[in-house]
């Protein structure tokens, strides 16, 4: 059977309510800072929760002409920018022949969900609206975008798993290079607020009226958020021979279903659990060798608790040993782009050697009784587990570890 190509991540960019680069989510997730306030972009008087982890401040003039933005709705705008900073960061130029080797693949949530909501608004007050306000409302405009930028002629994919799609797009690129079928794959996702997103998590009554609190014993519900994370992947040997710096490695990934609710994850845990042991099985490692978790973290009581049973299930006792931290706490449940942007996270703990917080965590539960890591505190961490667990049981673990040369 022929070996699977290793592979590594050169590069990273992003934006969030935290930070509009890597450096400042850094520091941010260092600081332990909240970007979870009220919301402005749209009305919302009329909800149980009016905060969500809204970029603050944010003016598109800063990155793109007024020509360009009337073809790219807020998702679209934060994807390019974050994969601008990528590319620089990875340093990565491609002769025309390598362009075909090299793809792109995002998750997606809402899409231009926004833009479609502006046009809507301006069509029943009589109006007539820009017609490109519609141009990005398919899932895969940002993924066609961001490849006719830098003339990506390789594989192409938009996957949308609810929360999961960018962490499963992070592990269908790592495929393609391990399979042979890419050198270099971008990958991540992005997700913007719009009233509808906001709404219908509202009907579902999961929304907290304050930040977030996952693992809490007091928690009430999730926090959305908004921004983009993108990582440039490559087959390892490529990037040494060009002397890239590397971040960290993909060790392996499992993706899987549970078969049990569009909504409600299946209350023991038995699924997740077994997501996380065929990821590890992919990776090669043994449970003890994880360093930290990346928790899914949402902050809903049954979510926060089935996690933690999952993860009971696989470490048993040695659970307790494990620091567990959700960075949702900080920057909210980004939805499309949650799992990229908790990619970013992991390998940043890896990189600078320390453990994100779960902003707001006080004390547990009788079954959230684990290390949740209030405050960030430093320590080595060679492995991470990076878990994201999304509606309709659509599971995803990825684990990332420090490059052994």
């Amino acid at each position: 059977m022929k070996a699977k190509k290793r592979v590594v991540i050169t590069g990273m960019g992003i934006i969030c309510a935290t930070g509009g680069n890597v450096a400042q989510f850094l520091a941010s997730l260092r600081e332990g800072k909240r970007g979870i306030k009220e919301v402005t972009l749209f009305d919302v008087s009329g909800y149980p929760s009016r905060v969500a982890a809204q970029l603050d401040g944010y003016d598109p003039l800063g990155f793109f002409d007024s020509r360009e933005l009337c073809r790219l709705s807020r998702v679209d705008q934060f994807v390019l920018i974050a994969a601008q900073e990528a590319f620089t960061d990875a340093e990565l130029r491609l002769s025309r022949g390598q362009r075909e080797y090299t793809g792109v693949c995002l998750g997606a949530g809402a899409g231009g969900m926004l833009s479609a909501e502006a046009y809507h608004r301006h069509l029943l007050q009589g109006g007539r609206p820009r017609p490109s306000l519609l141009l990005p409302f398919v899932p895969s405009y940002a993924t066609d975008r961001l490849a006719e930028r830098y003339g990506l002629q390789g594989p192409r994919a938009t996957i949308a798993t609810a929360c999961s799609s960018s962490a499963t797009s992070i592990a269908y690129g790592a495929e393609l290079i391990r399979a042979g079928e890419a050198e270099v794959m971008v990958c991540g996702g992005g997700e913007a607020l719009s009233e509808l997103t906001f709404g219908g998590f509202c009907s579902l009554k999961v929304m907290d009226p304050s930040p977030c609190r996952p693992f809490d014993g007091c928690r009430q519900g999730l926090s959305l958020g908004e921004g983009a994370a993108v990582l440039i992947m490559e087959e390892r040997k490529r990037a040494l021979g060009r002397g890239a710096k590397i971040y960290g490695e993909f060790l392996g990934y499992s993706l899987g279903g549970e078969a049990f609710h569009i909504t409600a994850p299946e209350e023991t845990g038995t699924e997740e659990a077994r997501i996380m042991k065929e990821g590890l099985q992919d990776a090669g490692i043994e449970a003890e060798e994880i360093d930290y978790i990346n928790a899914h973290g949402t902050g809903t009581v049954l979510n926060d608790q089935v996690e933690t049973l999952a993860i009971k299930k696989v470490w048993k006792e040695e659970a307790y040993q494990i620091p567990i931290s959700s960075t949702k706490s900080m920057i909210g449940h980004c939805l499309g782009a949650a799992g990229g942007m908790e990619a970013v996270a992991s390998l940043l703990a890896i990189h600078h050697h320390f453990l994100p917080p779960t902003a707001g965590f006080e004390q547990g539960d009788e079954i959230c009784d684990l290390d949740y890591v209030p405050l960030a505190r430093g320590e080595e961490v060679e492995t991470v587990l990076s878990n994201s667990f999304a509606f309709g049981g659509n599971c995803t673990t990825l684990i990332l570890g420090k490059e052994d040369s």
